[in-house]
């Protein structure tokens, strides 16, 4: 197929159980792609194939499978719901031309599909609204749209109606071709016959259409005034203001159904047929500059003719090897071509390419503008990198990832597992880029950063059974520091006088508490020779080694400042290493009389609630020693910034959630360190003596 307007690049995202994974197991079963239909109840659809997706019944990785319907191609992938894995939303709405919002019947518009619509409208992703699960109890089709309207701040523009509710809900209305599509009780989506419109909707019908023609008709000056003189605009005529507003995001056509039950799917189908744009109808990719991250005002226009561009936006080891997913956005690709990674300037030989069908995969020889395919084998590509033509370098705007918020720290049970565990997390940090692992210097743990507390979960679970390698989790660790508070001036005389050549060091000196953030500073000024020059390095090189090991708690010091005013040596005794010792020994005797505190990592935390919340969040910052600095309102909610200390936020995504109903979000960054207050300090101390102890 070379045909790009018969393409359509689509996702399929909402909050958590809304029914993603259902619907599209739906189209899958429509399209003729299986023959059998997975259920998530018990584990066995096609896009969540990871074993800890079919136990918990959640999506966690994107999923890609394409499909054919009315002779157009559909690339679909299904996305999770958890805002854990929020970074799998963001990355697939980047490369698709359009999406479909699922919403719940009796949930509703939930805080996640707010977060994914935020992210959808970023990325500037025209969208079909299907409103799932209206079989259940409490399904109102009618009050989700309102919700769209009122919540997300959407147009919904009315295509289909529900004749029945919850369990007597047995078909939808066309309300463009006023036909009814009732399905019988055999449960198969193709057993449903067309009829008129059910008597007692014909006034809703009516009213809804009056208002869909007037809304559509707002895209097209000549049909508006045509229409406003009395003349009834064609169907046709319709169906392309519609497609032309929602390309625009002028509205989103919203359909309802039940998924699980296979009624009102084909409407959608038709739909992403009809309405959402082919490739080369959306605005093409910006190309920006590798340096500065601008934009260089060219575009990578969607044809089969323009130099090779295409971008890796996902990267999946499996049991064939790693594989990196691909959004070609124009020119063309065969096997065996060399291509440029524009981010690390090496080429790369393509070896095999294939089509995904979830974890099933269709060798391809070739591929093309719009299309989304697997490169098997790929070395050095990453999540966000622009592959291209090597005659024509260029780079895609690349993605921004969320930092991780929660750390842990973990060891392998057994010796052999480090490696293996080193080798298992450097595949997963390449896979998810909001996964990220590095080593504490201090206790030589490896600390693992994620998401959220599931996401962790999660990550271990994997390295657990995909890879084989047990941990054991411990509690994550603040790095705490230790300073002084008060100057200190006194003398310390090393000597060690047993048989053959002594050691003698006298030195004179003042401590001080020095900038916050200027960490050791080392000053001589001796004068007259009593402490010659040559072991001044050496008197500076004992403080400086010390300074690693507080005397609170083994804590390593910062911000203080060393001055050598005077001492003595000996012409035959004396040796740097004698002055090395004496500094040892004087910052042992000084450091305790210099007033030591116990210092704490300050994180600039950045919450984001829901107006009704903000006197429940600020009140658990303060009770958190939060000092709050700024607070902004926007659309959709309020964002809080302030100053909290990192061993107050653990666990502190769960208790957002609960006070603002999952709807609360927040980010951190470490800020600075700052003196803990008395009753915390002792608490740690006697913590880090009595591990010290055991050490």
């Amino acid at each position: 197929m070379t045909d790009l307007s018969k393409y359509r690049n689509i996702g399929i995202f909402a909050h958590v159980d809304a029914g993603k994974t259902t619907t599209t197991e739906r189209i899958l079963k429509l399209t003729g792609k299986i023959h059998k239909i997975g259920d998530t109840h018990d584990g066995s659809t096609t896009t969540d194939f990871m074993e800890q997706e079919a136990e918990r019944g959640i999506t966690i990785q994107s999923a890609a499978v394409s499909c054919f319907w009315k002779d157009h191609r559909l690339n679909v992938i299904d996305t999770p719901g958890h805002v854990d894995f929020t970074v799998e939303v963001y990355r697939s709405l980047k490369v698709l031309d359009g999406g479909i919002g699922v919403f719940c019947g009796s949930g509703g518009v939930e805080p996640q599909s707010e977060t994914n619509w935020r992210y959808a409208n970023e990325s500037e992703v025209s969208r079909l609204i299907f409103v799932n699960k209206l079989d259940r109890m409490g399904a109102d089709f009618y009050r989700v749209v309102d919700q769209v309207k009122n919540v997300l701040g959407a147009t919904p523009l009315v295509m289909t109606l529900p004749i029945g509710r919850e369990e007597d809900f047995v078909g939808v209305v066309d309300v463009l071709t006023r036909q009814a599509y009732v399905w019988d009780d055999t449960g198969l989506p193709e057993n449903y016959e067309i009829t008129d419109v059910p008597a007692d909707m014909v006034d809703d019908v009516e009213a809804y259409r009056e208002e869909l023609v007037e809304t559509a008709v707002e895209q097209d000056d000549d049909l508006m005034e045509a229409y406003m003189e009395g003349e009834e605009p064609s169907i046709e005529e319709l169906k392309r203001c519609i497609r032309k507003g929602t390309r625009d995001l002028a509205f989103f056509p919203t359909f309802c159904g039940s998924a699980y039950k296979n009624k009102g799917v084909q409407n959608i189908l038709d739909a992403v047929v009809d309405y959402l744009p082919a490739p080369d109808e959306v605005d093409p990719q910006p190309l920006t500059d590798p340096e500065t991250g601008e934009e260089t005002g060219e575009v990578a226009t969607v044809s089969a003719d323009e130099p090779f561009r295409a971008l890796a936006f996902k990267i999946m080891d499996d049991r064939f090897g790693a594989l990196t997913f691909v959004r070609i956005y124009s020119g063309k690709l065969n096997k065996g071509d060399t291509i440029l990674n524009s981010a690390t300037g090496k080429t790369e030989r393509i070896g095999r390419m294939v089509e995904m069908q979830a974890d099933e995969r269709n060798e391809l020889t070739s591929a093309q503008a719009g299309d989304i395919i697997a490169i098997v084998g790929m070395k050095n590509v990453q999540t966000g990198h622009t592959l291209c033509d090597v005659k024509h370098e260029c780079t895609l705007e690349p993605m921004i990832f969320p930092t991780p918020v929660i750390s842990i720290a973990v060891t392998p049970k057994d010796k052999g597992g480090s490696e293996k565990m080193g080798i298992a997390i450097g595949k997963m940090v390449a896979e998810d880029p909001s996964f990220q692992v590095e080593t504490d210097e201090e206790t030589g743990e490896t600390i693992l950063k994620g998401m959220g507390e599931l996401h962790l979960d999660i990550k271990v679970d994997i390295l657990k059974r995909t890879y084989g390698v047990d941990l054991i989790v411990g509690q994550p660790q603040v790095a705490y520091r230790e300073t002084i508070t008060k100057p200190v001036e006194d003398s310390y005389t090393h000597k060690k006088q047993s048989g053959g050549s002594g050691q003698f060091g006298k030195i004179d000196y003042r401590i001080k508490p020095g900038e916050q953030g200027s960490g050791f500073t080392f000053t001589s000024s001796v004068v007259g020779g009593n402490v010659p020059k040559e072991f001044w390095p050496a008197v500076e090189k004992g403080f400086a080694v010390m300074m690693n090991n507080g005397v609170l708690a083994g804590f390593p010091t910062l911000d203080v400042e060393v001055e050598l005013f005077d001492g003595g040596f000996h012409a035959v005794d004396s040796s740097a290493i004698a002055f090395e010792i004496a500094a040892k020994g004087a910052f042992r005797q000084s450091m305790p009389k210099a007033g030591p505190q116990l210092l704490e990592p300050i994180m600039h935390v950045d919450v984001f609630t829901p107006e009704d919340h903000v006197g429940d969040v600020i009140g658990d910052l303060n009770r958190r020693r939060g000092m709050i600095k700024d607070q902004q309102a926007g659309v959709t909610g309020v964002r809080i910034k302030g100053d909290v200390p990192l061993s107050e936020m653990f666990g502190y995504i769960g208790t957002l959630r609960t006070m603002t109903s999952g709807r609360g979000q927040f980010s951190m960054e470490f800020a600075h360190y700052a003196p803990c207050p008395a009753n915390v300090a002792e608490k740690v101390i006697a913590e880090q003596k009595e591990k010290n102890a055991k050490k």
